[in-house]
This record gives structure tokens, C-alpha cells and sequence, in this order.
């Protein structure tokens, strides 16, 4: 069975970990959390396990790293 079987058009549910994520509920997509736009999980790459949060892309990912913190914000 594929992983991605039977999980209609809903909001999956996951456990991010470091290089992978766990599906804890299946479904076709998570929500960005900086964006609010849905991924489909064969289209998901970044996410954060320490906040446990999905992001569409690498500049979404870098902004949410910006806001916790993570990162010294530069200004031009």
C-alpha cells in the first residue's frame, strides 16, 4: 500500500522529526505554517522538528527561523 493511499483531500497530521517525518494521520497535504498555503506531502522538504512545523519553501523556512530567534536578523 502506498503511503499516500486512501488519504483523500485532508490535512495530514505528522511528527517532523530531523530528516524525515512520521505520518501520524494520513491525508494529501499540511498547512504552511508561515504562509497558510497547503503542501502536498510528496512536495513537502522543509519543516522544523524543534517547532514541529511544515514550510512551503526555503524562505519561508528562513523567515520562521528569523522569528524564533534562530537566526540574527540583517538589515541591507
Amino acid at each position: 500500500m502506498n503511503r499516500f493511499e486512501g488519504s483523500g483531500n485532508r490535512e495530514a497530521k505528522l511528527k517532523y522529526l530531523d530528516a524525515d517525518f512520521q505520518i501520524l494521520l494520513p491525508g494529501a497535504y499540511v498547512i504552511c505554517a508561515m504562509t497558510g498555503n497547503q503542501i502536498p506531502l510528496d512536495e513537502l522538504r522543509y519543516w522544523s522538528a524543534a517547532r514541529q512545523e511544515a514550510y512551503v519553501d526555503a524562505a519561508a523556512s528562513l523567515e520562521a527561523e528569523k522569528r524564533a530567534g534562530a537566526l540574527p536578523i540583517q538589515n541591507p
